[in-house]
């Protein structure tokens, strides 16, 4: 095999649908020469379905992050097709509709929470299911929305998101004992199937074609999945804890 990831194994979580950041990692991990396993919730079939449309079809695991049974099974699920890990993708959001569009004074402690443990702390145990399986130089990579500002009708899926930010700095201080990095790609906004369950989403399309200083492109996931590669890759084996932007430049400009 030759390409940027040859020979890697990797876990990839979040793919819905084809248009999903997570299937065009996916989709880039195979041609660059990874082995790919994929997990799913719910909508199982679905999944099983959109993987075929990759490459090589790839095995698909049911995973509910939230569910401690399956969290304690993960590693032998993924034993069942691939005999380690080198990489894994968090890409898992969720908020119920009451911690978006503009609820945030009204939103329950009880929605909040949800949003928390499926978006932010998700992370960390999804990371930690996965480490029998990983060794030294092994990346964990999650997918983030610019979290060091508040946005219109984000509301508590932002708060998740800068959740999400530090408890990957702190997965990069309690894995680079065991030579595991941890990093985020910050993507601009993409209309992908999470996108379209915001109110108001409309809003973030507007800003970002006309602030952004590359311009950007709603409905190209490439170059977002193409910095998750990089990340997996070793070509930054000293890199941990960091947030890669890729959102045309929109966050390094003012108003």
């Amino acid at each position: 095999m030759s390409g940027l990831l040859a020979g890697k194994r990797l876990l990839v979580t979040g793919v819905i649908t084809d248009a999903s950041i997570a299937f065009s990692v996916a989709k880039l991990a195979q041609e660059n020469g990874a082995q790919v396993v994929l997990t799913g919730y719910g909508r199982l079939s679905l999944v099983e379905r959109i993987a075929k449309r990759l490459p090589e079809p790839a095995p698909v695991i049911e995973l509910d992050v939230t569910d401690p049974e399956h969290l304690a099974g993960l590693a032998d699920k993924v034993r069942e097709h691939v005999d380690g890990l080198d990489g894994l993708v968090h890409s898992i959001g969720f908020a119920p509709q009451s911690c978006l569009g503009g609820g945030f004074l009204d939103a329950s402690w009880d929605d909040v929470a949800t949003a928390l443990h499926v978006s932010t702390y998700s992370y960390k145990s999804l990371a930690v299911a996965a480490l029998p399986l990983m060794s030294p130089g092994g990346s964990v990579v999650g997918l983030t929305f610019d979290a060091s500002q508040a946005w219109p009708v984000y509301d508590w899926m932002g708060v998740a998101k800068a959740g999400l930010e530090s408890a990957s700095r702190y997965l990069a201080l309690h894995l680079g004992k065991q030579g595991i990095r941890s990093n985020l790609v910050a993507a601009g906004p993409l209309r992908t199937m999470a996108a379209k369950s915001i109110p108001g989403f409309e809003q973030f399309e507007d800003a970002w074609a006309g602030r952004a200083p590359l311009g950007w492109n709603l409905t190209d996931q490439e170059p977002a999945a193409r910095a998750c590669l990089a990340l997996l890759s070793d070509w930054f084996p000293a890199t941990t804890g960091e947030i890669v932007h890729v959102d045309g430049g929109y966050h390094a400009v003012g108003a």
